[in-house]
């Protein structure tokens, strides 16, 4: 074995050491008030800034932070030194770079820090999945703690893409209401020229497993989905809904969510919003100014009108939450999706599945907002972090330059119409889009669940709008159990898979992409539906059920449930209501009445329990977010419930211990 200690190594270089340098040239910019007024921690801040290098006659420029999810080291020329975890942060170094240089040529004087994220889908399937959500409140719990680290900026800026780091970034911006701050969205990875996006190529394996590809083919798909280095995925998934809210809610500026990764247009965003920061530093205006239950509801409508990721129904009210907002609700979300009429035809929703970056050319949030303004469902007098209303900024895109020339370039280049992507109510309704998330509810669902009911398969609906199915329940404990059945042929067309024990008690509520894509591009998949207490992805598609609440460890009756136990599942695709009922035992059928009857009397199941691999901080987050309102309350923290709730434990725990050592 080679001993790489290094102690015995005769190299010159090594022992060339100093322990004395001249330090930096020049004095810092101090007075003598200054010396007596302000903290320690202000003057050593300007002796640490001297050191990494700012030249000390400009340290007393105003200091403003840029924070970013950035993950991996790359070269100058973009080469790989050490990856990231995704595509999503490799290249946002590249947009805190060109707004610190935008802040730098202003006189003020940038700092950068970062919290890199995980990938979910490189997560899904295995036990990192048990991080992923509560992931998101640690990485909002560091970027507060930076933010505040630093007590002398101004303003805080905030570079983020994908699932969980957008979200977290979000949330920690929102609860900084007193200071200017202002999101810069990753943007969007780019469509190979030939092969698969990243979601379609996510089944690979159930598809390889059942014949359908072979392994060569297999191989060469994989390696070239993420076509480019940087951006989201090229669906409409959490990361560019993330994206597209945030838009929506007047973090960012008007059409920067979904731009190309590593183009001039995506660098100019950057640019643009450490400007736009100065500019709202300069004229008072703070996060508290922005986001307003009013511009929550535009979010909401923004979201409903592009069809977009079931997670923001969590990820949405902990944004709220954050910024001391009332947060919406299962009921709110589904009156929302009732109102708002569809009218974007991206992927995974369809029908002609447009990737993202042809969705920003087609015009992005500022093109939806404008049609929900047609319809008077938006509300123009909230403020974006632009400085101008919502109506003042529709009224610049509805006439600027840039709107004109993107859809142009996309007809000519691409021979796409962009209001093919991007429709009016009528055109769309013309097409067939429908509003997309239905909440069902029912005796297995008590509190609600959540479906993209226009994603489930067009020829399993009635012609009437309605999706129908009873069926026998194969029920499963874990993931790993439920996709080596569907891989392996041990589920039938017509059965209801349901997966239970996978909520945030049980496995962090972990997400199942894994699953809903395989049935997705299986031939029998369409057949199957799947019910269960997790969570899906945003480019999930078909009859999939999640977000069942309560989940089976919290008492939910779907923990219930036999091998066998028939169950109806209706899906008004018009009306947007619901239903997943147990209606049936042993071969007979009941009424509803006498099925939830039934149902009540069961004992849960005996085997119900926690992933053996879930780690102790997810167990942790996971009882904290349940008692501050759960997954419908955003599985956020609420600090003074959680409190209340310790102290009634506290105040019990004397007398408790006191009756014990009585009897």
């Amino acid at each position: 074995m080679t001993n790489h200690n290094g102690f015995s190594d005769t190299s010159h270089e090594l022992y060339d050491i100093k322990t004395r340098v001249p330090g930096p040239a020049g004095i810092l910019p101090i007075t003598e008030q200054m010396l007596r007024e302000r903290a320690s921690g202000d003057l050593f801040g300007l002796s640490q800034n001297a050191g990494m290098g700012w030249e000390p006659a400009s340290l007393n420029g105003n200091e403003y932070l840029i924070l970013s999810t950035h993950g991996g080291i790359r070269k100058e020329d973009g080469t790989p030194v050490a990856l990231g975890y995704h595509t999503g942060h490799w290249e946002v170094g590249l947009l805190v770079e060109a707004a610190a240089q935008e802040f730098k040529l202003a006189g003020a004087i940038p700092f950068a820090g970062a919290c890199t994220d995980p990938c979910d889908g490189r997560s899904q399937g295995t036990t990192a999945m048990f991080d992923s959500l509560p992931f998101r409140n640690d990485a909002a719990t560091i970027f507060k703690r930076l933010i505040r680290s630093l007590p002398t900026r101004r303003g805080v800026m905030g570079v983020a893409t994908c699932d969980k780091g957008l979200p977290a970034m979000m949330m920690a911006l929102a609860a900084m209401r007193e200071l200017p701050c202002i999101l810069v969205p990753g943007g969007v990875t780019l469509l190979a020229e030939a092969g698969e996006d990243a979601g379609r190529v996510q089944s690979i394996g159930a598809r390889y497993a059942h014949g359908l590809i072979s392994l060569d083919e297999a191989a060469e798909l994989g390696c070239r989905a993420c076509a480019s280095p940087g951006g989201g995925c090229q669906f409409l998934g959490t990361a560019a809904t993330s994206q597209i809210v945030g838009e929506a809610l007047g973090m960012s500026l008007a059409h920067s969510a979904l731009s190309p990764s590593g183009h001039a247009i995506w660098l100019d965003m950057a640019k643009r919003s450490a400007r736009t920061l100065l500019e709202l530093k300069k004229n008072g205006v703070r996060m508290r100014d922005i986001l307003t239950d009013a511009s929550v509801t535009n979010a909401m409508l923004v979201h409903a009108a592009f069809g977009g990721s079931t997670n923001l129904i969590i990820h949405l009210p902990a944004i709220a939450h954050a910024a001391g907002l009332r947060r919406p609700n299962s009921q709110d979300w589904a009156r929302v999706n009732r109102q708002v009429p569809r009218l974007v035809d991206a992927l995974p929703n369809g029908p002609r599945n447009y990737p993202t970056v042809q969705v920003f050319m087609a015009g992005g949030a500022p093109e939806v907002m404008l049609h929900l303004r047609d319809l008077g469902l938006l509300n123009g007098k909230v403020l974006t972090v632009s400085g101008t209303t919502v109506d003042e900024l529709l009224d610049e895109w509805k006439d600027s330059e840039r709107r004109s020339r993107l859809k142009k370039q996309l007809l000519e280049h691409e021979g796409i119409d962009a209001n093919n992507v991007i429709m009016s109510a009528s055109r769309a309704s013309s097409r067939g889009l429908k509003s997309t998330m239905c909440f069902p509810h029912g005796n297995l669902a008590p509190e609600g669940s959540v479906v993209k009911s226009t994603a489930i398969d067009p020829s399993s609906v009635g012609a009437d709008g309605v999706f129908r199915r009873t069926g026998r329940a194969k029920v499963f404990l874990t993931e790993p159990d439920a996709i080596k059945a569907i891989k392996e042929g041990q589920v039938e067309p017509g059965q209801i898979m349901v997966l239970i024990c996978r909520g945030p008690i049980g496995a962090g509520m972990e997400e199942t992409y894994q699953l809903t894509s395989a049935l997705k591009y299986l031939p029998f998949g369409k057949e199957i539906v799947l019910l269960t207490d997790a969570r899906f992805s945003g480019v999930s598609t078909g009859a999939c059920i999640g977000h069942i609440s309560p989940e089976a460890l919290a008492g939910g009756p779907i923990g219930k449930l036999q091998d066998g136990d028939l169950i109806e599942v209706i899906v008004d695709q018009d009306a947007l209501e619901g239903a997943i009922d147990f209606v049936g035992e042993a071969g007979q059928r009941f009424s509803p009445k006498e099925a939830a009857r039934i149902l009540d009397a069961r004992p849960l199941r005996n085997d119900l329990a926690a992933d053996q691999a879930l780690p102790p901080e997810t167990r942790l987050w996971a009882a904290l977010q349940q008692v501050s309102g759960g997954s419908w309350g955003g599985c956020v923290f609420d600090v003074e419930t959680i409190l209340a709730v310790i102290a009634r434990g506290s105040e019990a725990g004397p007398r408790l211990s006191k009756r014990v050592k009585t009897e």
